[in-house]
């Protein structure tokens, strides 16, 4: 009989936290009530801050990633620094995410305030305003369910252990997608959201230049890259498209480049390399179809990850800052400059 303890006992500590996981009801109409002009306000306003070549797309996509594969998908990439706190926007990993794109969740933010104050968190609209931005310039519909609530924490110490890296390898970023439920080949769907965005020379220069440059990029793709970063040291702005063929375009063009050599960060380039993430690559470069069916349920999924509920959350009144005076301030604007090198390889 007494053997039978030890079991009994991991049972009675393991049950408990299962409990104490938050369990949040979402559903797709539920602003029906409280805000019935949500998906317009979102949509209208999205439509009219859309930016050339799919920059603010794959700015709120990625604002949208980088929320949820922290502390889940609770707007806590959203909040601003304070005299007592570094957020989530300081780490140098979101540098990349730009004051143009926190503009545009905070143009939302004020319209839904003036329609149904206090109802709407930020952690929907990021939600919503990522369905809408991939629709518009092509990509996959997919269902959005509503009902998140707004973190109570943002802190940049944090971001670094929990998003990939440029040079990260597939084991590398498996370990992190496994961690929020995500299967090896739904991390290579995902992954295809680099259809659209660029990403700064730093991030891929050791591809080629330094004393081992990678022998795996396309020869023609090598040299537009170094030209485009020639000055990077003294112009940290400067970067490329992370696909140099249909930038402005949701597509599957970002798997084909890889096939050719042409994926831009080494993390990229690996999906291809890798055995084991190599067959979902070559799925999506031949068939668009199947790529737009897997990110749709991906994305789904994600917008799932780590939501937080009424005992755990709240609706921000201002999307940067806790319904608590903090002295918030934001960070500056990070920009770009580069271009679309599809006319310099004659692609």
């Amino acid at each position: 009989m007494s053997s039978f303890l030890p079991v009994i006992f991991l049972v009675l500590v393991f049950v408990p936290s299962i409990l104490s996981a938050p369990v949040t009801s979402l559903t797709k109409d539920y602003y029906q009530e409280t805000c019935p002009d949500f998906s317009k306000i979102v949509r209208e306003t999205v439509t009219t801050t859309q930016g050339p070549q799919g920059r603010t797309a794959a700015g709120i996509l990625r604002l949208f990633f980088h929320d949820c594969f922290l502390e889940g998908c609770d707007a806590s990439v959203l909040i601003a620094k304070n005299a007592l706190n570094k957020s989530e926007r300081d780490d140098e990993l979101n540098h990349s995410l730009t004051e143009e794109t926190f503009d545009i969740v905070t143009r939302i933010k004020a319209a839904l305030e003036e329609s149904c104050p206090g109802v709407v968190s930020c952690a929907d609209i990021l939600a919503q305003s990522t369905h809408d931005v991939v629709t518009m310039i092509g990509g996959p519909s997919y269902e959005v369910k509503l009902g998140r609530k707004d973190g109570f924490e943002s802190k940049a110490h944090k971001v670094r252990e929990n998003l990939p890296l440029p040079n990260h390898t597939v084991h590398d970023m498996m370990s992190l997608f496994q961690k929020k439920g995500f299967t090896l080949k739904e991390m290579v769907a995902l992954s295809g959201a680099h259809t659209i965005g660029i990403s700064h020379c730093k991030d891929f220069i050791s591809r080629v230049i330094g004393p081992q440059p990678d022998p795996d990029i396309e020869a023609r793709y090598a040299e537009v890259l170094k030209s485009l970063c020639k000055d990077y040291t003294v112009n940290e702005t400067r970067g490329s498209f992370l696909d140099p063929v249909t930038p402005d375009k949701f597509d599957n063009m970002y798997y084909k480049n890889l096939e050719k050599g042409m994926g831009l960060l080494a993390s990229d380039h690996i999906l291809f390399k890798d055995n084991s993430t190599r067959p979902f690559v070559e799925l999506y470069a031949n068939d668009q179809t199947v790529f737009f069916e897997d990110f749709a349920r991906a994305m789904e999924k994600l917008g799932m990850v780590g939501v937080k509920g009424d005992k755990d959350g709240e609706v921000r009144r201002r999307c940067d800052n806790l319904n608590k005076p903090n002295g918030s301030v934001a960070e500056p604007d990070k920009s770009f400059t580069g271009g679309n090198i599809s006319f310099e390889l004659n692609l």
